[in-house]
Parts: structure tokens; C-alpha cells; sequence
């Protein structure tokens, strides 16, 4: 093994030192996916999707013209238990806090379980309940999963249900997977809003997504222009795109479709997100690890040529 190699291997996301830091910006590793309902793997995404994103280490973004890695810290995967949901959520919650109040952190798992425990952390800093863009092909707002009380399939339901987001600005984008009605279409009941992916196919253009990307900024601003939160599950993407998932959907959006939103909305105030159910033992030539990494690379470059800092649009309560 080569030196150079060894050092790309060892080091974190773009190369950023892996341990704690004071830049602006972190990545962290939730390396739990012990919710998942079918195939299991995810527990590997953070390591996979860092891998991956060292190919982005040394270029600027071609539409932002910057890159992040100087800016950058890598907590590594956090120590969390990867048997128990309750004993993990407990954990990541007390882990998660003081990382998201001293950086804008993207948060790399892991099955879609985590989401929940980080939007409990961002409503305790911001003492708001946040806004949702959530890309999946899964809604997510199942009352129970497979028997079970709480999984990667109930986050949404349970996160509304705590009053942890905002019912008329969750916006769901992708959504295309079997189940009842009443829980495919529970975040519209409410007041939200549901882009399936159906109604994207065929829809590439920046002027053929702008309805979309129209709906989710005045759904922002009607709410005032809240904290806002990003969830990205991998499995949103055609399974042409992004294999390496535990419950790949057919029928699902390209990468540029993809990206093509992002680009569209990545000035509003976000303040964290998530890139989510990354299986690398189910992928193929890396396809879905470069996805993953190309996304949070993107969302990190907009954030710095925003000049966001930690929280600009909004102080944390603390």
C-alpha cells in the first residue's frame, strides 16, 4: 500500500482530518442500521461515502467555484450502540448537540432512524420547530413498521407528531413506494406537500423543476422563513443511480434531476441535512457512494459561497 494511498484511506470526508476541530463546517458519521426492514448494510454508508468523496478532495465546485475542504472538520463515526434504537437514539441525541451547535454539520448514515434524533437536536438548539425538504422514494409516516413501533419508516410521522417540523413546510420529493394511502398521503392531509415521482418523470430542465423548486421556497417563506432541514435518503434515486441501498424502488429520479433541485435551492437557510441508507455490499462500481458524495459536496460548497457560517438566518437559543 502507498503511502499516499494510506493517507486517502485514514482521512475523512475530502480529506479532512478525522477528530474533533473548529471550522465552520463538519461531517459525522452515524454508523447505525439497526431499523432497517430489508436488506442491511447502511451501518457502512459513512465509511463508503467518505471513500468516494476523495476524488473531490482538491477541486472547486463548477458552480460555485469553491470547495470546502479547508473549512472542514471530520468527527468520524460516531460511538453510538448498533443493536438498540432507543439505546442509539439517546446516544446520538447527547453526541449530536454540542457538534450542531458549534458547526453546520452534515450528518452521513446510517438507515433513515437517525433523522429523527438530529431534528429533536436542531428543535432543542433552535427552540423552533424546523421546515422539511425530504427526498425519498418512502414516505416515512408509517405508524408502526413491520411490527415495530419505531423505525426507518415512522420518523416523519413521529417528528409531527412531537411537533419537531412544520406540517405546511415538509415538503416530501421522490416519494414512489407501495403502502395505504392514508400514509402515502399523511404529510399532504396536514397541509404539506408531496411531489411523487411520478409527477417528476420525464422533468430534466431547470425551467421544467421550477414549479417544484417554486413550491418549496413559498411554503418557506409562508412559515417565515424557519430553520430549515434537509434529508436526503439515497433511495430517492432510480436504482440505475444508486444500487447500493437496503430498499431500492424503481421508477425513481435521476442524479441530474437530483442535483438540479439542490442547485435551485441550496441560497435558502438551511441549517443541516442528511445523506441516508447508503449500502455499499449492494453497489456497484461505487455508483451510489459518488452519488452520495457529489450531493454533500454540492450542499457544502452552496453553503460556503452563501456565507453561512454556523447559523446565520437564525441564533441558536443556547
Amino acid at each position: 500500500m502507498s503511502h499516499e494511498f494510506a493517507y486517502l484511506t485514514q482521512s475523512g470526508f475530502l480529506g479532512a482530518p478525522l477528530g474533533p476541530g473548529l471550522h465552520p463546517y463538519a461531517v459525522a458519521g452515524i454508523a447505525f442500521d439497526g431499523a432497517t426492514t430489508n436488506r442491511p448494510g447502511a451501518r457502512f454508508g459513512p465509511a463508503a461515502i467518505r471513500a468516494a468523496s476523495h476524488m473531490l478532495c482538491d477541486a472547486e465546485h463548477n458552480l460555485w467555484d469553491c470547495s470546502p475542504r479547508e473549512v472542514l472538520t471530520d468527527y468520524g463515526d460516531l460511538p453510538t450502540p448498533n443493536t438498540s434504537l432507543a439505546d442509539m437514539r439517546l446516544a446520538l441525541e447527547r453526541l449530536a448537540l454540542p457538534i450542531a451547535m458549534q458547526h453546520h454539520t452534515c450528518w452521513l448514515g446510517g438507515d433513515h432512524s437517525v433523522t429523527l434524533s438530529l431534528l429533536r437536536v436542531y428543535r432543542e438548539i433552535f427552540r423552533l420547530p424546523l421546515a422539511l425538504i425530504h427526498f425519498d422514494a418512502h414516505c416515512d409516516t408509517w405508524t408502526s413498521h413491520c411490527g415495530e413501533p419505531s423505525g426507518h419508516g415512522t420518523w416523519v410521522y413521529e417528528a409531527l407528531e412531537e411537533g419537531l417540523i412544520i406540517p405546511a413546510a415538509t415538503i416530501q420529493i421522490g416519494l414512489r413506494s407501495p403502502g395505504p394511502r392514508e400514509a402515502r398521503d399523511y404529510v399532504r392531509s396536514l397541509g404539506g406537500s408531496i411531489h411523487d415521482a411520478r409527477s417528476l418523470r420525464g422533468l430534466t430542465r431547470p425551467a421544467e423543476l421550477q414549479p417544484l423548486i417554486a413550491d418549496i421556497r413559498e411554503r418557506v417563506a409562508a412559515a417565515g422563513h424557519p430553520p430549515l432541514y434537509l434529508s436526503l435518503d439515497i433511495d430517492c434515486l432510480d436504482p440505475a443511480f444508486a444500487p447500493g441501498t437496503g430498499t431500492p424502488e424503481p421508477a425513481g429520479l435521476s442524479s441530474s434531476q437530483m442535483a438540479t433541485i439542490l442547485e435551485g435551492l441550496l441560497d435558502l437557510p438551511f441549517v443541516g441535512m442528511d445523506c441516508v441508507e447508503v449500502a455499499p455490499a449492494y453497489d456497484h462500481a461505487q455508483l451510489t457512494s459518488q452519488v452520495a458524495a457529489y450531493l454533500v459536496w454540492t450542499y457544502l460548497c452552496a453553503r460556503i459561497a452563501r456565507g453561512d457560517g454556523r447559523f446565520p438566518p437564525h441564533r441558536a437559543a443556547r
